[in-house]
């Protein structure tokens, strides 16, 4: 019996034709059923181990990183777009595809590492700080009256926007 992780494009069905083709799903966790969140956790670990292996990220993705909503997160864009670029049709101006996300891959790679489960020991993550009261209010108070939302609309290049505009409008 051969091992998934050797080969994880095998676990997804034939691609159907282009003409065929759905349009990408998009993983948006909050909006997933319950089941539908657990069946893709088990799909994206599959991966994710692959991953590991493959890159050589054992010692950056940690083994508790389904605990980390941000690293699920950077995990998912980074399979998504995976399952697009080696399982998906490849578009028009692709030519680099897998060289595009490779170089995704290592941008990530640093928000994917967390320090204080380095060691193989989970460490759940701080708990965000309480909601003020005040806070919405305070939000609105800024929005009324900020210069930042309130100072009327000047572009910073007004006086090149307006001569290439008299450009356009030069007569013939």
């Amino acid at each position: 019996m051969t091992d998934p992780l050797d080969n994880p494009a095998a676990l997804w069905p034939d691609m159907p034709a282009a003409a065929d083709a759905p349009e990408p799903r998009r993983w948006v966790w909050a909006a997933m059923s319950p089941p539908d969140r657990r069946a893709r956790l088990r799909e994206m670990a599959v991966w994710v181990d692959w991953l590991r292996r493959t890159f050589e990220l054992h010692n950056v993705i940690p083994h508790c990183w389904y605990r980390h909503s941000a690293v699920v997160e950077h995990l998912t864009a980074l399979y998504v777009g995976w399952v697009r670029t080696y399982a998906g049709e490849q578009g028009p101006g692709r030519d680099l595809a897998e060289a595009d996300w490779i170089n995704t891959l290592h941008a990530l790679t640093p928000r994917l590492q967390l320090a204080a489960c380095a060691t193989g020991r989970h460490e759940e993550p701080p708990l965000p700080p309480p909601v003020r009261p005040e806070a919405a209010e305070e939000f609105e108070a800024y929005l009324l009256t900020s210069p930042a939302t309130t100072d009327p609309a000047q572009h910073p290049a007004a006086a090149e926007v307006d001569r290439a505009a008299a450009q356009l409008d030069a007569p013939l």
